[in-house]
């Protein structure tokens, strides 16, 4: 992608800008969702990223992933020499660390991104250049249904009235991060739609357990009449299901202690078996949607057995399976969008995931430790990354004094002299 050819295609949208407003409208959204059956034959759409956030599960594994990727440093790279050193006076880099867009920090900036991915599928970043300083402006985020993809041409229309984003795209000109791809590998799945049936069950849940406690864990039972003779003047039906109305009614409000009248039998009902197996349920659901967003459950708070060492090795899986992958693609769109392919080797952009390995200050001191006994850093180079001034003597590199080169190993040893009084014989 080229800053002229940029230039270009924007006063060809320019022109056709006007008529693009008029009969381009944003889209809903609503459309694009999968249907989902419910009862009565009717359709609903299908969980959105609104409606899926309600679920406890759901809420903590996007606000997990999504508050991580943007709690880490994006670090723009140049190449020099045989390394490559961040350039942290860049432009790019401010955008990508500070500030994104207008009135958007880079933190909420990389959180709605990886909420985009998970929970609508795709998210779609359009750069914006300067036409005074022919460097990028600002990294803009195309809204919810805002960016229709046309697969087949490779373009994207976009009609982005918050962010005042209009017209058509090439592929190269918007940065495109998508989740899994089921089709044609262009246009990402969100996670809601492969868990829409755990999701629904989750939900059931929900309701249902909000329906048992809303009253407070109101009494259940059956009134009878304990009288096995069947004679004048006992209750009838309907008085008997006034005087259980009557009864639920007090429960409800609080009562704890309620009189019968006459000869009514009250028999409470304990939890049954398929009350327990609901319960139970409610437990297997967490870990499914877990399953789904690649979570260990330890992370959203279920009351698993675990202990130190379990807790270290879901912590390295998480970072393995989860996080790393998702960071991957992310770093991927933003090399291919961002640079053309004769800057390649060059430039690049990646995430700092040193903060991720060393979680507690004693881990993180002993990575240092061993990274300056191993000669991979220096001193002075872990006092700048802790904000300290450079101390003398801390640019030199260190190695550990215990290992020798294995040529070492065979050269002989020198033969010891015989001394007498401080004089050699």
């Amino acid at each position: 992608m080229g800053f002229f050819g940029y230039i270009l295609d924007y006063f060809k949208r320019d022109a056709a800008e006007p008529a693009q407003q008029e009969a381009a409208a944003p889209a809903s959204g609503k459309g694009d969702q999968p249907q989902t059956p419910r009862q009565g034959g009717t359709w609903w759409p299908a969980y959105t990223g609104q409606t899926a956030l309600c679920v406890a599960t759901v809420y903590r594994c996007v606000k997990l992933l999504s508050e991580i990727v943007a709690s880490l440093n994006v670090q723009y790279m140049r190449r020099r020499g045989n390394i490559f050193v961040e350039d942290t006076d860049s432009r790019l880099s401010y955008l990508l660390n500070v500030q994104p867009d207008v009135a958007t920090n880079a933190f909420d900036f990389w959180v709605q991104v990886v909420q985009y991915v998970l929970l609508d599928g795709n998210a779609y970043i359009v750069p914006i250049y300067s036409p005074v300083t022919m460097d990028f402006d600002r990294l803009a985020l195309c809204g919810r249904g805002t960016v229709m993809h046309d697969t087949i041409n490779d373009t994207y229309h976009v009609c982005d009235t918050i962010n005042g984003i209009y017209g058509d795209f090439d592929e190269d000109e918007i940065i495109h991060i998508k989740n899994l791809t089921t089709y044609d590998n262009k246009v990402g799945v969100s996670v809601l739609t492969f868990a829409r049936l755990t999701l629904d069950i989750a939900a059931v849940g929900d309701a249902e357990t909000y329906d048992r406690f809303k009253n407070g864990g109101n009494v259940r039972g059956i009134v009878s009449n304990d009288t096995s003779v069947r004679g004048f003047g006992e209750y009838q039906d309907k008085e008997l299901e006034k005087t259980a109305e009557n009864v639920d009614d007090r429960f409800r409000h609080g009562e704890r202690i309620v009189s019968l009248p006459g000869q009514v039998d009250f028999k409470q009902i304990s939890l049954s078996s398929t009350d327990m197996q609901f319960l139970e349920s409610r437990k297997f659901t967490v870990r499914d949607i877990c399953r789904f967003f690649g979570v260990h459950p330890s992370f959203v708070f279920d009351d698993t057995s675990n202990n130190y060492k379990s807790a270290e090795m879901a912590n390295v899986a998480f970072l393995s399976n989860t996080l790393n992958p998702l960071l991957r693609k992310i770093e991927s769109e933003l090399q291919r969008k961002l640079f053309s392919p004769a800057m390649y080797g060059k430039r690049k952009v990646q995430f700092d995931r040193r903060g991720l390995y060393a979680c507690d200050l004693e881990s993180r001191v002993k990575y240092q430790a061993d990274t300056i006994a191993a000669g991979l850093y220096t001193v002075n180079e872990w006092r700048h990354e802790e904000n300290k001034p450079a101390v003398e003597g801390g640019d030199t590199v260190l190695v550990s004094a215990n290992l020798k080169g294995i040529n070492e190993l065979s050269a002989p040893a020198p033969a010891p002299s015989n001394t007498e009084n401080g004089k050699e014989e």
